[in-house]
């Protein structure tokens, strides 16, 4: 029997408390936790905003049509999913593909804290509007609302601790984005590539 990362041990315990909740927003509604994939010893960690119709149905993050374009993005440095964590700030799809709410971000959130101080990463790679807000601003939901918006933090280093984990953070626009707005597809190329820069 290959013997269990200790990092996935660590992070199975987490998923498994996630399931106990009973009332955790959105778990009625939706099919499935979608708690996270990838590698556990990468620097490099995305963050988007919920799970969608297809993530809910297969349990993973990203496998849908922002999942191609998120691959498309890595791909452009270098990169496979395989080689990167990749999670959500909400673990459970919001009906309708909704924004997620804020008493629905502060219940799911302090497990996306426990996954990053698991994991250790370099730099976080926030998608998006939600993931950006939360991150910048040190997991206080209440201070999200005073946090910029993308069109000015995207592609701007940032660096952030959540307890005794320093990261980068590296805001960037949601993968989706580029379906509705296909100009932003060189925009967010040069945001990956400066992923990259710092030594990741």
């Amino acid at each position: 029997m290959a013997k269990m990362h200790p990092k996935a041990r660590q992070l199975e315990l987490v998923r498994q408390r996630m399931l106990s909740v009973a009332d955790l927003p959105l778990k009625k509604t939706a099919n499935q936790l979608v708690f996270g994939d990838g590698n556990l010893d990468t620097r490099i960690f995305l963050i988007g905003e919920a799970p969608g119709r297809q993530e809910d149905e297969q349990g993973l993050p990203f496998v849908g049509s922002a999942g191609r374009k998120l691959e498309g993005l890595l791909s452009v440095i270098g990169l496979k999913r395989e080689q990167v964590y990749i999670t959500s700030i909400l673990k459970y799809r919001p009906p309708n593909n909704r924004p997620p709410k804020l008493d629905e971000i502060k219940a799911h959130t302090p497990f996306l804290i426990e996954q990053i101080k698991i994991i250790k990463p370099f730099i976080l790679v926030t998608l998006g509007n939600f993931s950006t807000k939360f991150v910048l601003a040190g997991g206080n939901t209440e201070k999200m609302s005073s946090i910029g918006e993308m069109a000015q933090l995207h592609g701007t280093k940032h660096t952030i601790s959540f307890g005794k984990v320093f990261c980068e953070v590296m805001p960037c626009y949601h993968p989706a984005a580029m379906l509705y707005r296909p100009s932003l597809k060189q925009v967010m190329e040069d945001d990956f590539k400066k992923i990259l820069i710092g030594g990741v």
